[in-house]
């Protein structure tokens, strides 16, 4: 089942609201999956750092003491720290956490920050403080665990890439050989979750040279199953269904922002909704929003 939620904001004025938007569209849609849920939010894209948002089961013991491991600044956040660094100082930190495996990377870049746990997304949102979040644009994912446990590390948003993060609904039925010719270019996939090989496949892309629409252009042809994406660049908002198109999905659009929702119930309590164009996304269209 899974629900998804999306807000691409081209009012700045509307940024200082954005985690308090996407937590009201997400809770909305918690009985399309109670298992896990997710929240992927850009913010904070011109300070010339580094962030790399790490999650522990053990935030006590793992989070003590690593910033001065790390050499960074460590700001903790419940299970989730986020570790700020220089871009010439990224890589090595990045090993380092490697090295640690009761560390698991959410997401890494300039802008990106995701927060996710098992757990409906009021509560999820809770412990993060999400609605107090300031920022450009952001994705949110409640998961109904279908081909892998119900754990953190399967919750969405995945993020294979700098500034880059997907969620997904619906089921994939070429993943497994995807994720072997993905290895075989050196991009790795962490977990047994569909919805990442989907996301480390665009992340491929994109070091090709493409940009997310026309990454997501070639995913027509290479990514068999029924499936709704909505995808996350540091600049921009994608959204793509299977050429069947067999899971809900609605965008509405107005001169203040671009909404996504599995359901139109999740957008209703926007500003100005009722001046919104709204549609269904056609099957196997690309749409893509960038600032």
């Amino acid at each position: 089942m899974c629900g998804i939620v999306g807000l691409f904001l081209k009012d700045k004025s509307l940024e200082g609201a954005l985690g308090g938007m996407l937590t009201e569209m997400l809770v909305t849609m918690s009985d399309r999956g109670p298992d896990s849920a997710g929240i992927a939010v850009y913010r904070g894209a011109d300070d010339g750092q580094v962030k790399i948002t790490v999650q522990s089961a053990n935030p006590a013991t793992d989070f003590e003491g690593l910033a001065r491991e790390l050499g960074a600044d460590v700001t903790i956040i419940d299970t989730h720290a986020i570790v700020s660094c220089s871009p010439d100082e990224a890589d090595a930190i990045r090993a380092k956490i490697k090295a640690r495996p009761q560390l698991r990377v959410t997401s890494a870049g300039d802008a990106i920050e995701i927060y996710k746990e098992v757990g409906l997304p009021g509560s999820v949102a809770e412990r993060f403080d999400i609605p107090r979040l300031q920022g450009s644009h952001g994705i949110g994912h409640t998961r109904m665990a279908t081909e892998s446990a119900v754990t953190t590390l399967g919750a969405h948003p995945f993020s294979t890439g700098p500034d880059q993060c997907l969620v997904h609904n619906g089921s994939l039925s070429n993943h497994n050989s995807l994720r072997r010719k993905l290895a075989r270019q050196g991009v790795e996939v962490e977990t047994e979750n569909d919805t990442e090989v989907a996301a480390a496949y665009l992340t491929w892309k994109m070091q090709q040279g493409a940009n997310l629409g026309e990454a997501l252009e070639a995913g027509i042809d290479d990514l068999d199953g029924f499936y709704t994406f909505v995808v996350g660049t540091k600049q921009g908002f994608g959204v793509l269904r299977d050429p069947i198109a067999c899971k809900p999905a609605v965008l509405a659009e107005t001169e203040q922002y671009v909404a996504f929702g599995s359901e139109y119930r999740a957008l209703v309590n926007l500003p100005n909704i009722e001046t919104a164009r709204v549609w269904e996304p056609e099957p196997a269209t690309v749409y893509f929003w960038e600032h």
